[in-house]
Protein backbone atom coordinates (compact mmCIF):
# COMPACT_ATOMS: atom_id res chain seq x y z
CA UNK A 1 0.00 0.00 0.00
CA UNK A 2 1.60 3.30 -0.62
CA UNK A 3 1.83 6.08 1.55
CA UNK A 4 -1.11 8.38 0.30
CA UNK A 5 -2.86 5.28 -0.36
CA UNK A 6 -2.75 4.67 3.71
CA UNK A 7 -4.11 8.06 4.52
CA UNK A 8 -7.42 7.86 2.65
CA UNK A 9 -7.88 4.36 4.03
CA UNK A 10 -7.65 6.60 7.34
CA UNK A 11 -9.49 8.91 6.26
CA UNK A 12 -12.03 6.67 5.01
CA UNK A 13 -12.92 5.72 8.96
CA UNK A 14 -14.20 9.28 9.28
CA UNK A 15 -16.44 9.45 6.71
CA UNK A 16 -19.27 10.46 8.60
CA UNK A 17 -17.42 13.64 9.37
CA UNK A 18 -17.60 17.18 7.48
CA UNK A 19 -15.08 17.76 5.39
CA UNK A 20 -13.89 20.28 7.34
CA UNK A 21 -12.65 17.41 9.91
CA UNK A 22 -11.31 15.54 7.06
CA UNK A 23 -9.32 18.32 5.90
CA UNK A 24 -7.64 19.13 9.17
CA UNK A 25 -6.87 15.43 9.93
CA UNK A 26 -5.54 15.10 6.03
CA UNK A 27 -3.50 18.12 6.89
CA UNK A 28 -2.20 16.61 10.24
CA UNK A 29 -1.22 13.17 8.36
CA UNK A 30 0.33 14.91 5.47
CA UNK A 31 2.74 17.41 7.23
CA UNK A 32 6.54 16.56 8.67
CA UNK A 33 9.02 13.79 8.03
CA UNK A 34 5.66 11.06 8.84
CA UNK A 35 3.70 13.01 5.79
CA UNK A 36 1.51 10.73 3.76
CA UNK A 37 2.67 7.21 5.97
CA UNK A 38 -0.62 7.00 8.34
CA UNK A 39 1.76 7.57 11.45
CA UNK A 40 2.24 10.77 13.51
CA UNK A 41 4.42 12.24 16.01
CA UNK A 42 3.01 15.76 17.57
CA UNK A 43 4.79 17.96 20.45
CA UNK A 44 2.44 18.95 23.15
CA UNK A 45 3.42 21.21 25.81
CA UNK A 46 0.61 21.46 28.04
CA UNK A 47 2.82 20.45 31.00
CA UNK A 48 3.95 23.91 32.24
CA UNK A 49 0.13 24.56 33.01
CA UNK A 50 -0.41 21.00 34.55
CA UNK A 51 3.47 20.56 36.76
CA UNK A 52 4.18 24.41 36.87
CA UNK A 53 7.06 26.06 34.93
CA UNK A 54 10.24 25.60 37.00
CA UNK A 55 9.31 21.88 36.77
CA UNK A 56 8.70 22.14 33.23
CA UNK A 57 11.02 24.36 31.55
CA UNK A 58 13.69 24.36 34.37
CA UNK A 59 15.97 21.62 32.68
CA UNK A 60 15.71 23.29 29.53
CA UNK A 61 15.41 27.52 29.64
CA UNK A 62 14.93 27.98 26.18
CA UNK A 63 11.28 26.23 26.57
CA UNK A 64 9.98 29.45 28.52
CA UNK A 65 9.81 30.99 25.25
CA UNK A 66 6.39 30.16 23.85
CA UNK A 67 8.03 30.55 20.28
CA UNK A 68 11.01 27.67 21.19
CA UNK A 69 8.34 25.13 21.08
CA UNK A 70 7.08 26.15 17.73
CA UNK A 71 10.16 25.95 16.13
CA UNK A 72 10.93 22.83 17.63
CA UNK A 73 7.78 20.69 16.19
CA UNK A 74 8.37 22.63 12.69
CA UNK A 75 12.79 21.80 12.58
CA UNK A 76 12.15 18.49 13.75
CA UNK A 77 9.60 17.82 11.26
CA UNK A 78 6.93 17.11 13.64
CA UNK A 79 2.67 16.14 12.35
CA UNK A 80 1.60 19.21 14.72
CA UNK A 81 1.79 21.21 17.39
CA UNK A 82 -0.35 20.83 20.85
CA UNK A 83 -0.75 23.83 23.54
CA UNK A 84 -3.10 25.74 25.63
CA UNK A 85 -4.41 28.60 24.55
CA UNK A 86 -2.05 31.21 25.68
CA UNK A 87 1.16 29.92 24.75
CA UNK A 88 -0.40 29.35 21.08
CA UNK A 89 -0.92 32.77 21.03
CA UNK A 90 1.67 34.09 22.44
CA UNK A 91 3.93 32.68 19.34
CA UNK A 92 1.39 31.98 16.51
CA UNK A 93 1.78 35.21 14.43
CA UNK A 94 5.87 34.34 13.43
CA UNK A 95 4.68 30.62 12.29
CA UNK A 96 0.90 31.07 11.02
CA UNK A 97 0.50 28.14 8.35
CA UNK A 98 3.66 26.60 9.07
CA UNK A 99 2.36 23.54 11.23
CA UNK A 100 -1.21 22.25 12.22
CA UNK A 101 -1.78 23.20 15.42
CA UNK A 102 -3.77 21.48 18.31
CA UNK A 103 -5.37 24.35 20.95
CA UNK A 104 -5.75 22.31 24.01
CA UNK A 105 -8.97 24.20 25.91
CA UNK A 106 -9.29 22.54 28.75
CA UNK A 107 -6.32 21.89 31.74
CA UNK A 108 -5.36 21.55 35.16
CA UNK A 109 -3.02 22.93 37.52
CA UNK A 110 -1.27 20.72 40.44
CA UNK A 111 -1.27 23.60 42.80
CA UNK A 112 -4.64 21.63 44.67
CA UNK A 113 -4.54 17.84 45.06
CA UNK A 114 -7.67 16.06 44.45
CA UNK A 115 -8.21 12.42 44.18
CA UNK A 116 -11.27 13.15 41.46
CA UNK A 117 -10.02 15.88 39.61
CA UNK A 118 -12.00 17.80 36.56
CA UNK A 119 -9.99 19.89 34.31
CA UNK A 120 -11.29 23.33 33.50
CA UNK A 121 -12.26 24.82 30.27
CA UNK A 122 -9.81 27.36 29.68
CA UNK A 123 -10.44 28.21 25.83
CA UNK A 124 -13.71 28.61 24.05
CA UNK A 125 -13.39 27.28 20.79
CA UNK A 126 -14.30 30.45 19.12
CA UNK A 127 -10.84 31.45 20.49
CA UNK A 128 -8.95 28.33 19.24
CA UNK A 129 -10.79 29.56 15.26
CA UNK A 130 -9.17 32.69 15.82
CA UNK A 131 -5.66 31.14 15.93
CA UNK A 132 -6.00 28.87 12.99
CA UNK A 133 -6.56 25.38 14.99
CA UNK A 134 -6.24 22.71 13.07
CA UNK A 135 -8.10 20.44 16.08
CA UNK A 136 -8.73 20.91 19.76
CA UNK A 137 -7.25 19.00 21.88
CA UNK A 138 -9.16 17.90 26.04
CA UNK A 139 -8.28 15.79 28.74
CA UNK A 140 -11.10 13.16 30.11
CA UNK A 141 -10.57 11.21 33.57
CA UNK A 142 -12.13 8.23 33.31
CA UNK A 143 -12.49 7.00 36.45
CA UNK A 144 -13.07 9.90 38.45
CA UNK A 145 -15.77 10.48 40.73
CA UNK A 146 -16.57 13.10 38.76
CA UNK A 147 -16.79 11.80 35.07
CA UNK A 148 -20.08 12.44 34.44
CA UNK A 149 -19.62 16.52 34.41
CA UNK A 150 -16.19 16.06 32.30
CA UNK A 151 -18.55 13.34 29.72
CA UNK A 152 -20.72 15.90 29.45
CA UNK A 153 -18.82 19.03 28.87
CA UNK A 154 -16.49 16.87 25.79
CA UNK A 155 -19.68 16.01 24.15
CA UNK A 156 -20.86 19.84 24.24
CA UNK A 157 -17.10 20.87 23.30
CA UNK A 158 -16.69 18.12 20.58
CA UNK A 159 -20.14 19.24 18.68
CA UNK A 160 -18.98 22.92 18.41
CA UNK A 161 -15.26 21.83 17.33
CA UNK A 162 -17.10 20.19 15.04
CA UNK A 163 -19.17 22.31 13.54
CA UNK A 164 -16.01 24.66 12.81
CA UNK A 165 -14.43 21.65 11.34
CA UNK A 166 -12.28 20.80 13.77
CA UNK A 167 -10.98 17.32 14.61
CA UNK A 168 -11.25 16.07 18.44
CA UNK A 169 -7.85 14.97 19.92
CA UNK A 170 -8.66 13.42 23.26
CA UNK A 171 -6.32 12.79 25.99
CA UNK A 172 -7.98 10.11 27.60
CA UNK A 173 -6.56 9.47 31.21
CA UNK A 174 -8.02 7.04 33.48
CA UNK A 175 -7.76 8.47 37.66
CA UNK A 176 -9.82 8.61 40.51
CA UNK A 177 -9.97 7.18 44.12
CA UNK A 178 -11.20 4.26 42.71
CA UNK A 179 -8.33 3.19 40.78
CA UNK A 180 -4.57 2.71 42.03
CA UNK A 181 -1.96 4.48 40.78
CA UNK A 182 -0.42 1.26 38.83
CA UNK A 183 -3.79 0.97 37.43
CA UNK A 184 -4.10 4.01 35.41
CA UNK A 185 -1.50 2.41 33.03
CA UNK A 186 -2.80 -1.38 33.51
CA UNK A 187 -3.74 -2.75 29.95
CA UNK A 188 -7.33 -3.76 31.07
CA UNK A 189 -7.97 -0.01 31.96
CA UNK A 190 -5.93 1.95 28.91
CA UNK A 191 -8.07 0.06 26.78
CA UNK A 192 -11.28 0.68 28.46
CA UNK A 193 -10.30 4.34 28.21
CA UNK A 194 -9.40 4.12 24.72
CA UNK A 195 -12.94 2.78 24.17
CA UNK A 196 -14.65 5.77 26.02
CA UNK A 197 -12.58 8.48 24.23
CA UNK A 198 -14.25 6.51 20.55
CA UNK A 199 -17.26 6.55 21.82
CA UNK A 200 -17.49 9.60 22.69
CA UNK A 201 -16.29 10.63 19.27
CA UNK A 202 -12.56 11.52 19.66
CA UNK A 203 -11.34 11.86 16.02
CA UNK A 204 -7.31 11.26 17.63
CA UNK A 205 -7.29 9.51 20.90
CA UNK A 206 -4.31 9.84 23.32
CA UNK A 207 -3.56 6.91 25.90
CA UNK A 208 -0.49 6.21 28.20
CA UNK A 209 1.43 2.62 27.02
CA UNK A 210 -0.01 0.24 28.96
CA UNK A 211 1.66 -2.45 31.12
CA UNK A 212 0.69 -6.31 31.79
CA UNK A 213 -0.93 -5.44 35.12
CA UNK A 214 -5.00 -5.56 34.77
CA UNK A 215 -6.85 -3.95 37.82
CA UNK A 216 -10.35 -5.03 37.51
CA UNK A 217 -11.19 -8.54 38.36
CA UNK A 218 -14.14 -8.57 35.66
CA UNK A 219 -11.43 -7.79 33.56
CA UNK A 220 -9.15 -10.50 34.22
CA UNK A 221 -11.64 -13.25 34.23
CA UNK A 222 -12.08 -12.95 30.40
CA UNK A 223 -7.83 -11.82 30.03
CA UNK A 224 -7.35 -15.36 31.59
CA UNK A 225 -10.11 -17.24 30.16
CA UNK A 226 -9.75 -15.88 26.55
CA UNK A 227 -5.92 -16.19 27.05
CA UNK A 228 -5.63 -12.53 25.61
CA UNK A 229 -1.87 -11.77 24.96
CA UNK A 230 -0.65 -9.23 27.07
CA UNK A 231 3.14 -10.20 27.48
CA UNK A 232 4.67 -7.80 25.25
CA UNK A 233 4.28 -3.75 24.71
CA UNK A 234 3.74 -4.77 21.26
CA UNK A 235 0.75 -7.30 21.99
CA UNK A 236 -0.48 -4.47 24.65
CA UNK A 237 -0.10 -1.84 21.75
CA UNK A 238 -2.11 -4.31 19.31
CA UNK A 239 -5.12 -4.55 22.48
CA UNK A 240 -5.59 -0.66 22.50
CA UNK A 241 -6.20 -0.16 19.24
CA UNK A 242 -8.12 -2.85 19.04
CA UNK A 243 -10.22 -1.42 21.54
CA UNK A 244 -11.04 1.60 19.20
CA UNK A 245 -13.29 0.25 16.83
CA UNK A 246 -11.07 -2.30 15.77
CA UNK A 247 -8.13 -0.19 15.14
CA UNK A 248 -10.87 2.15 12.93
CA UNK A 249 -9.41 5.07 14.88
CA UNK A 250 -5.97 7.18 15.13
CA UNK A 251 -4.80 5.91 18.68
CA UNK A 252 -1.35 7.87 19.51
CA UNK A 253 0.74 7.19 22.96
CA UNK A 254 2.24 9.47 25.49
CA UNK A 255 5.73 10.18 25.91
CA UNK A 256 5.49 10.35 29.68
CA UNK A 257 8.35 11.49 32.06
CA UNK A 258 11.80 12.32 30.58
CA UNK A 259 14.18 9.31 30.63
CA UNK A 260 17.38 8.17 28.53
CA UNK A 261 16.88 8.48 24.68
CA UNK A 262 17.53 4.51 24.84
CA UNK A 263 14.43 3.81 26.76
CA UNK A 264 12.30 6.15 24.58
CA UNK A 265 13.56 4.52 22.05
CA UNK A 266 12.89 0.82 22.76
CA UNK A 267 9.65 1.82 23.86
CA UNK A 268 8.95 2.99 20.57
CA UNK A 269 9.67 0.40 19.12
CA UNK A 270 7.15 -1.97 21.15
CA UNK A 271 4.08 0.97 19.89
CA UNK A 272 5.21 0.87 16.38
CA UNK A 273 5.26 -3.19 16.10
CA UNK A 274 2.05 -3.24 17.92
CA UNK A 275 0.55 -1.02 15.34
CA UNK A 276 0.68 2.44 16.93
CA UNK A 277 -0.69 5.28 15.20
CA UNK A 278 2.28 7.47 16.31
CA UNK A 279 3.20 9.44 19.44
CA UNK A 280 2.90 12.14 21.37
CA UNK A 281 6.32 13.71 22.76
CA UNK A 282 6.98 16.43 25.70
CA UNK A 283 9.26 16.59 28.47
CA UNK A 284 11.40 13.77 26.50
CA UNK A 285 12.04 16.16 23.87
CA UNK A 286 11.49 19.85 24.97
CA UNK A 287 13.34 19.27 28.20
CA UNK A 288 15.97 18.27 26.10
CA UNK A 289 18.17 20.84 24.47
CA UNK A 290 17.35 21.97 20.72
CA UNK A 291 19.90 19.38 18.72
CA UNK A 292 19.59 16.69 20.96
CA UNK A 293 15.80 17.12 21.03
CA UNK A 294 15.39 17.40 17.33
CA UNK A 295 17.90 14.17 16.79
CA UNK A 296 15.60 12.32 19.24
CA UNK A 297 11.97 13.16 17.54
CA UNK A 298 14.05 12.03 14.29
CA UNK A 299 14.76 8.82 15.40
CA UNK A 300 11.11 8.25 16.84
CA UNK A 301 10.12 9.18 13.22
CA UNK A 302 12.63 6.73 11.91
CA UNK A 303 11.28 4.38 13.70
CA UNK A 304 7.82 4.76 12.67
CA UNK A 305 8.65 5.16 9.40
CA UNK A 306 10.02 1.61 8.93
CA UNK A 307 13.82 3.27 8.38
Amino acid sequence: MSTQSRVKEILSWYRSENYGVQKNLFQMLSTGALAGTGKMVILPVDQGFEHGPARTFGPNPAGYDARYHFELAIESGCSAYAAPYGQVAAGADDFIGQIPVIVKVNNSDSLYSNPNPIPAITCPISEAVRLGASGIGFTIYPGSALRKEMLEEVCEIGKEARSYGLPLVLWSYPRGEQISKEGETSIDVVSYAAHIAAQIGAHIIKVKPPTERIELEEAKKVYIRKEIPIATLAERTKHVIESAFGGRRIVIFSGGAAKKESEVLEEIRGLNAGGAFGSIIGRNSFQREKPEAIQLLQNIMKIYSGR
